[in-house]
């Protein structure tokens, strides 16, 4: 009788619970993942995790790798987003632009105005970065010491009213000034009344137009205390004695300090 062989079958360990496991393992890593994200108020964060995970399940680059790829949402966020800053810039010249010309206007028709009634000694205008400034000489519209408006001054507040109404989106500010030279009267106590006194007359005149907008104005007195000339002598004593009324514009230029 031929003696059989034990066969001896090698032994293989059960390895197949292995796989579970790793999808356990990454289940877990990427829960914690999520959950850090969702911890942190940052929605730039949580997209590019949520992109990285996206990746790594369906074989693409590791959530820990770098990638240089650019979603379409995020082109088209930037777009936007210079899009609309390229806009407001644009409607911010157009804004300087408008305003600019409506100064210059003003300004124009003024200078006819001073020329034709031969008041160049009286007043002068000026366009600054931020207003329009019209200066008028206190003697062209009050008495020495006095804050009661001239009846010719009042002509020319009447005309200075009519082109106000023409551009009624400016702001506008009557200020007055004085000298340094001491006022103690019954009427005003000191220089401060005096200036504010004649800002409010004038601004007054200036108000009786009725398609003005009384809301725009103001009125404002600065005494002795913002001279344009030297308090030392008459003639600088006598360019400080003034009404300004600024016409303020919306937007100011910034001017660029490169050569």
């Amino acid at each position: 009788m031929r003696k059989h062989k034990k066969e001896h079958h090698e032994e293989h360990i059960d390895e197949t619970w292995l796989i579970p496991y790793a999808d356990l393992l990454t289940l877990l890593l990427a829960l914690f993942i999520i959950l850090f994200a969702s911890s942190k108020v940052d929605e730039k964060k949580y997209a590019q995790v949520m992109q990285g995970l996206n990746s790594a399940f369906n074989g693409g680059v590791s959530v820990f790798e770098e990638s240089d790829t650019i979603s379409l949402d995020d082109v088209s966020v930037n777009d936007t987003k210079k899009m609309q800053e390229s806009m407001q810039d644009q409607k911010l010249k157009d804004q300087i632009n408008k305003e600019k010309q409506d100064m210059e206007a003003i300004k124009k028709k003024l200078d006819v105005y001073i020329n034709d009634n031969g008041l160049s000694l009286q007043l002068r205008t000026v366009v600054t970065n931020d207003m329009l400034k019209v200066t008028i000489q206190d003697y062209a519209l009050f008495d020495s010491g006095t804050a009661v408006v001239k009846p010719e001054a009042q002509k020319l507040a009447a005309v200075i009213s009519n082109m106000l109404s023409m551009y009624p989106d400016y702001k506008v500010e009557v200020a007055g000034y004085t000298d340094n030279i001491p006022i103690r009267t019954n009427e005003f106590d000191s220089n401060w009344d005096l200036s504010s006194r004649r800002s409010l007359n004038f601004m007054k005149y200036l108000l009786k137009l009725e398609s003005i907008n009384q809301a725009r104005f103001r009125s404002i007195g600065y005494g002795e205390y913002q001279p344009i000339d030297t308090n030392l002598t008459p003639e600088g004593r006598a360019k400080n004695r003034r009404v300004d009324v600024n016409i303020i514009r919306n937007t100011i230029e910034v001017k660029s300090t490169i050569p």
